[in-house]
């Protein structure tokens, strides 16, 4: 398992990109759409093929048949970093060994990507949706290492759950730019930018 990218969503896309380049100071580039779920998004790449999405429902799109993935029909408020994404080679067996409602697989695709996502069919992930969605691509490459350079790289990532140690346990993660913090859910991301350290 490994850290793929992290998902900052709002209930308007250009509200949602113009806060993440606002905290960041960087431009989002462009991303796509997502018919199975009626989203859409754009994009900014980080350092060591990581991304940062900006996503939310797309108003022009059907809607979507399923609860949505990251819990977006739920989603109040101004936009927030809301979800971590991992990456997995085997997404059968990481579910198999992922707490229960970490989702079931959904195949999807846009363009030329193709992937499988874990989505819960409540959208809801385990752990207060603090533990990350999980994906396997099916790409001979990776989209982070498609997308152009930002300047931008991930320092940190603070996981906040009252039960931190359990959710930590549940991922076999060796990552250490990531942490586990007792605390009200929630996630806080460290990004270097060319202006400085700043925080999602």
């Amino acid at each position: 398992m490994k850290l793929d990218h992290l998902a900052v969503a709002g209930q308007n896309l250009d509200e949602t990109a113009g806060f993440v380049e606002d905290r960041l100071g960087v431009r989002m580039g462009p991303g796509g759409e997502h018919a199975h779920f009626g989203t859409h998004n754009r994009l900014l790449g980080l350092a060591d093929g990581l991304y940062l999405e900006a996503i939310s429902i797309n108003p022009e799109a059907a809607g979507a048949a399923t609860p949505r993935w990251f819990d977006l029909d739920r989603l109040s408020g101004p936009p927030h970093l809301r979800n971590w994404i991992c990456r997995v080679d085997d997404l059968d067996g990481a579910l198999a060994e992922a707490p229960g409602g970490a989702g079931v697989p959904v195949q999807l695709q846009r363009g030329d990507l193709r992937w499988r996502m874990a989505v819960p069919d409540t959208g809801v992930l385990p752990f207060d949706n603090l533990f990350p969605a999980l994906i396997q691509w099916q790409v001979a490459e990776l989209p982070g290492e498609r997308l152009p350079p930002s300047g931008c790289a991930l320092v940190a990532l603070e996981v906040r759950h009252p039960d931190a140690a359990a959710l930590a346990d549940s991922l076999p993660l060796a990552d250490g730019r990531v942490s586990f913090v007792t605390g009200t859910p929630g996630l806080v991301a460290e990004i270097r930018t060319p202006h400085g350290n700043r925080l999602l």
